[in-house]
């Protein structure tokens, strides 16, 4: 799962990873393999040991620190309180939905962004309420990921980078376009250390926010898949195709996006192997 504001710091380490990734590339099946062949295609993971051993390194931080954590959330933060932080969370996050918008020409979703983000902002007291649903207003996601994906641009091979989590070299470079056009990112105030500071606490309220609400489906894909990664490289990858394609699910595609994953926007289908 991708994480917003301060986490631009990490880019060159993400962007340093995806440039090892050369070394560690699986060896393409012989020509006369089809059914090898299309496999490796279909799962577009040419550099799938490095990525692995990636993956153990996240693993590894989750067990360690953000599952921790997010257990520890959800055991002492009541359910209301919960959904507040997540609105508000959410609703931080839509001048970048509404760039993208804009960006695809979605005029009808642009003018439910507005007037999502107008009316939470007041009548939600900040985006703690989402009072816009009631309204008909229904949520969606958009980033400049799926922008470039609208715009033609190939998605690269699959990425897994430690914290980041699943992502590709389209979503890696939509990533950094998010960060540097979301306004929330540069508004200092007046004081810069006002802005660090909250960029932090945005950036450490999205990762335990979204982590809390991924324990149970990550939980079951540890409990039930024969193999995690591939449960996660294929559940992020049907997600991303259906955010592209307009098709996610309304409400649940609003959730922060955070870490851990790289499925933050919504609940993922971890069902699928």
């Amino acid at each position: 799962m991708r994480l917003p504001l301060p986490s631009y710091r990490l880019l060159p380490v993400a962007f340093a990873a995806a440039g090892i990734l050369l070394a560690g590339c699986a060896t393409m099946p012989p020509a006369d393999d089809k059914e090898a062949l299309e496999e490796f295609r279909a799962t577009n993971d040419p550099a799938e040991p490095f990525n692995r051993a990636m993956y153990d390194v996240h693993q590894a931080i989750d067990t360690a620190v953000l599952r921790p954590v997010a257990v520890a959330y959800r055991a002492v933060v009541p359910p209301p309180v919960r959904t507040g932080v997540s609105n508000v969370l959410s609703n931080l996050r839509s001048p970048v939905i509404l760039m993208n918008d804009a960006l695809q020409g979605e005029t009808e979703r642009f003018g439910i962004t507005l007037g999502r983000f107008m009316i939470n902002s007041t009548l939600g007291v900040g985006g703690v309420f989402d009072v816009a649903s009631r309204f008909g207003l229904v949520p969606h996601t958009e980033d400049f990921g799926q922008t470039f994906a609208v715009a033609g641009v190939e998605e690269g091979p699959y990425l897994f980078i430690p914290i980041l989590g699943p992502s590709n070299p389209r979503d890696l470079l939509g990533f950094a376009a998010g960060i540097a056009a979301d306004p929330f990112t540069w508004l200092t105030f007046g004081n810069r250390d006002l802005l660090d500071a909250l960029n932090y606490a945005r950036a450490g309220a999205t990762v335990v926010s979204t982590r809390e609400s991924l324990l149970d489906t990550l939980d079951d894909v540890q409990r039930t898949s024969l193999d995690p990664y591939a449960t996660l490289r294929s559940a992020y990858r049907q997600q991303r195709a259906r955010e592209i394609a307009n098709t996610g699910s309304g409400a649940t595609a609003v959730a922060p996006q955070g870490l851990g994953t790289g499925l933050g926007n919504s609940a993922p289908d971890a069902g699928q192997p």
